[in-house]
């Protein structure tokens, strides 16, 4: 069972392993509240999965450590694994879906582990897992549902309570649930006036819909940027923490969590992934109630791939306002790129691409399309640009 008194144990043995993060003021991300950050995503490994990992193999007998450890994992709790049984001198071999970004791959390689990429997401991983435990041995390293995993991630409450003692909420990411499970546990355990609300992925909501019909679900896909938190199904134990413990939880969209973590690198110079940002997302698209509240939002980690980074801050220049693609309809004559220019400029607007398009069969015969890609403030900017040119006789088709 998940105790207090394990949950202390676990910080007494991580506290000469992990960071101890403190907490971020981020008065840019909402006006509504006043929001902190526990940027985990500067956590040893890049990711809070470490507590969890090195918590669960402190804690394994000599015969364990022995024949070796094995994990599955879309990435993080990878790392975490890989550098827990390195320190340890034992020997550790990942079983990673083979769509994890490949800088995690990497990372996890370069932490000391094997490395066994399987066909499929994260549940194809773990049962291949499951199958190489049985053949050879190893101890298996669960991500989320394990009692000491659970524990060692609720450090992160017991650091935050210490770190401030005015907080009115708790907002976590939630994939698997060992993560929220520990959060949650400790901070009602300690202080239950404390809200802790959780957050999924619009794509991959398994804790929420299971939480809702009280019983564990299983989804038959599930489809989202923030990979980390990317589970067709939660585990008993975090089920069981979540459904007595957690107060909500909400899911944000792609676009969403794209413009958090725009929202985080510009504001708090800091880079997270898709996961990392869900909590994050919440507060800012207004989805836990926590107006005038005094706010922490877990940053749970920050290895996002550069790939996908540069993606999805283009998504989230869309989904602010701040870039823009105008597709408008004009008269095939000189002087009309020249008007569109000038209104845009007077308004403030950048040009930053510029593809004419001449007549096809849903325009007049002396028409064309000009598209226009645009640099703007907000949204606001963008709707007043467009209104200009709407003023000036021109036809936006949207």
């Amino acid at each position: 069972m998940l105790t207090l008194d394990k949950i202390y144990h676990a910080s007494y043995v991580l506290k000469n392993i992990i960071y101890r993060t403190e907490l971020i003021y981020a008065p840019n991300i909402s006006n509504k509240c006043n929001i902190f950050l526990k940027p985990e995503n500067l956590q040893l490994t890049g990711s809070f999965k470490v507590r969890g990992s090195y918590y669960k193999i402190s804690q394994l007998s000599e015969e364990e450590k022995a024949k070796g450890v094995i994990a599955c994992s879309a990435g993080n709790h990878a790392q975490g694994v890989a550098l827990a049984a390195t320190k340890n001198g034992i020997k550790s071999l990942i079983c990673l879906p083979d769509g994890a970004p490949i800088s995690k791959v990497e990372a996890t390689r370069n932490y000391g582990a094997e490395i066994c990429l399987v066909k499929g997401v994260y549940d194809d991983a773990y049962r291949r897992a499951l199958e190489l435990r049985d053949e050879y041995g190893y101890t298996f390293i669960h991500p989320f549902d394990d009692v000491d995993v659970i524990a060692g991630q609720a450090t992160i409450a017991l650091e935050i309570i210490e770190q401030k003692d005015d907080i009115d909420a708790v907002v976590v990411p939630v994939g698997g649930g060992g993560l929220i499970a520990g959060v949650a546990f400790a901070i009602k355990s300690l202080n239950p006036k404390i809200k802790v609300y959780g957050v999924q992925s619009a794509g991959a909501p398994s804790m929420k819909v299971s939480v809702e019909n009280k019983r564990i679900e299983r989804l038959d896909s599930v489809s989202t940027i923030a990979d980390g938190i990317a589970v067709k199904e939660p585990g008993q134990n975090t089920f069981d923490l979540c459904s007595k413990y957690v107060d909500d939880i909400v899911t944000v969209t792609d676009d969403e969590v794209s413009t958090a973590i725009l929202t985080m690198l510009e504001g708090q110079k800091l880079i997270t992934e898709g996961a990392g940002a869900v909590a994050v997302a919440a507060v800012m698209f207004d989805k836990v109630p926590v107006e005038g509240k005094n706010v922490v939002c877990l940053v749970s980690g920050g290895n996002i791939d550069v790939n996908i980074l540069d993606r999805v801050i283009k998504r989230g220049l869309m989904t602010a306002g701040r870039r823009a693609v105008l597709k408008l309809e004009l008269l095939d004559k000189p002087g009309q790129l020249e008007l569109v220019s000038h209104i845009i400029a007077e308004r403030g607007g950048n040009v930053v691409g510029v593809h004419h398009e001449r007549t096809n069969a849903n325009t007049d015969i002396n028409g064309c399309f000009l598209y226009v890609n645009l640099e703007t403030r907000n949204m606001e900017h963008t709707n007043s640009i467009k209104q200009a040119l709407k003023d000036a006789g021109l036809t936006i088709w949207e």
